[in-house]
């Protein structure tokens, strides 16, 4: 299993590892994956297609894009920051190359649900570097065992070092959930997609519990419980849709049985692509099951035009006590800058529903959530994430 890194600095520093949250302000935070710089995707790249590529040149490109990403968080006023997922292609196929089992080919192709209303835009998308070209890619054809228990190492002395180095509020770190797994890596090896589930849930545990360990709040990416919805179940029903997301989240509470809520939050998303999104399945269908996941804090889209109304969700269910909401108030997707003012608005109406100590304001989703084909331009990612820091305090004068 994965090791665990020992004796950092950061780990000293969170013993009692809970995420912040205050009562003097609203906090910002965003998804986890930032732009990387052009040399360290060209790496990327070369080790995703198994090209021949420098390992020593490729992890000192690693540490140095790590410490440079937090640096600028830390410039930024964002509060809880990421490691901008550096090291990885995207933030749920990384799996393949640390893992044994995933030298299949995938033959199922999962094209969005909504994109296949608008093939022409969809062939359009696809060509800009919008989206996945198919969501075919590897897949599992053998039993899953760790093959290289050193690159997790790698990320948490990595982060660590930056976070002692930059001293931000608080540090995060972003692993899959088994179910967006199985939506990405398809299965053509366990008898059955729950025996799949739960070979991926013991696998995955190992990893959430490391990034505890080294002093970071975990963050679970679920897009399978809602993203799912469009993709694998879009011809089922929303009652088995509901069933089957049930099930993942069961599986991933088992898998984060050991972790305290406090330390852990969940991220909730319907695809990170400008896509119609028609046939995204409603917050109000499924909010009620992620209220079951074990992690504290829910991340949701908040600010595209498709789910930027859901803030009224939470009056007819209520946020659950002890929970914290991680509205998105800024487009991962799109390169409008937001308005301050439109930022601000957005975080109290969120406040207005669950009370202004239980919200961080958030983005939607990463803004490089595949390495080689981030939807926003790196400059304005980071003017965006600009507004959402000067949102939160014109919010937090007005909710304080």
């Amino acid at each position: 299993m994965f090791r665990g890194i020992t004796k950092r600095p950061f780990q000293r520093q969170r013993k009692n590892l809970a995420m912040k949250t205050s009562t003097e302000r609203i906090l910002t935070t965003h998804v986890g994956s930032l732009p990387r710089p052009d040399s360290l995707i060209a790496l990327l790249r070369k080790k995703d297609r198994g090209d021949p590529y420098d390992h020593l040149a490729f992890d000192q490109c690693v540490s140095a894009a790590v410490d440079d990403v937090v640096a600028r968080q830390v410039a930024a006023k964002i509060d809880l920051v990421s490691d901008g997922e550096m090291s990885k292609i995207s933030y749920a196929t990384y799996l393949k190359d640390r893992l044994n089992g995933f030298d299949g080919t995938a033959q199922e192709n999962r094209a969005a649900g909504d994109l296949l209303d608008f093939i022409s835009y969809a062939r359009r998308l696809v060509e800009q570097g919008g989206t996945e070209r198919s969501l075919q890619g590897p897949a599992c054809d053998g039993p899953l065992s760790v093959r290289d228990d050193t690159v997790l190492d790698k990320d948490l002395a990595n982060f660590s070092a930056a976070v002692t180095e930059h001293q931000p509020m608080e540090g995060f770190l972003t692993a899959p959930s088994p179910g967006v797994v199985t939506v990405f890596l398809q299965n053509q090896y366990y008898p059955d997609h729950d025996a799949y589930l739960e070979a991926l849930a013991e696998i995955l545990k190992a990893e959430y519990e490391a990034i505890v360990a080294s002093g970071a709040v975990l963050q679970v990416d679920c897009p399978d419980l809602a993203m799912g919805r469009h993709i694998v179940h879009r011809k089922k029903s929303v009652t088995e849709f509901r069933k089957a997301a049930a099930r993942h989240i069961e599986v991933l509470n088992a898998a984060t049985a050991d972790i305290p809520p406090e330390s852990m939050r969940l991220h909730l998303c319907w695809g990170n692509y400008a896509g119609p999104h028609h046939h995204d399945i409603a917050l109000s269908d499924i909010i009620d099951l992620v209220y079951t996941a074990r992690p504290q804090a829910i991340s949701v889209e908040g600010a595209n035009p498709r789910h930027g109304h859901e803030w009224i969700v939470f009056d007819r269910h209520p946020l659950p006590d002890g929970k914290i909401i991680i509205p998105g108030v800024i487009d991962s997707t799109s390169n409008f800058i937001e308005h301050p003012e439109l930022v601000a608005q957005r975080i109290c109406a969120y406040a207005s529903k669950v009370g202004r100590e239980r919200v961080v304001a958030g983005a939607d989703c990463g803004f490089a959530t595949f390495a080689e084909r981030p939807a926003v331009d790196p400059d304005i990612a980071w003017a965006k994430l600009g507004a959402l820091v000067e949102g939160a305090g014109m919010a937090s004068d007005r909710l304080w």
